[in-house]
């Protein structure tokens, strides 16, 4: 995670003298606003990933003898069957079409996006896994 950090805090220097240089010779505010805003969230993803790899333990990526095969494991755990991402999915991407369309289409997709949002956090609430 050290690795991840410090080449996110290289990028934001990177972004910050790209985001000046474009600003003196173009001076167009909105790319330089873009690039000022992209050094900024670079800046924050560092700091953060610098920060917390101090608090964790050293991962196979910051080790310069380990194999891939280390880094192998538990990844984390997913809903299996789960159809609340489709309904998401299909919410978001008719609420995005729908600034394109016509903003009718957003009122359309509100159920979709509502539906999927409910059905994901309230996923084990329910059923034979909740709890008595």
């Amino acid at each position: 995670m050290k690795i991840q950090g410090t080449l996110f805090l290289w990028l934001s220097l990177f972004l910050l003298a790209v985001a000046a240089t474009y600003g003196l010779w173009s001076k167009e505010p909105v790319g330089t606003t873009a690039l000022f805003l992209a050094f900024g969230l670079a800046l924050m993803i560092g700091f953060y990933l610098v920060f917390t790899a101090r608090r964790v333990d050293a991962g196979a990526q910051d080790n310069k003898e380990a194999d891939v095969a280390d880094d192998a494991g538990e990844l984390g755990f997913f809903s299996p069957q789960s159809w609340q991402p489709l309904s998401l999915g299909l919410g978001g991407a008719f609420a995005f079409l729908g600034v394109a369309i016509g903003w009718w289409l957003v009122f359309v997709s509100a159920p979709l996006l509502l539906i999927g949002l409910f059905g994901w956090v309230f996923e084990y609430y329910h059923g034979v896994n909740r709890t008595q």
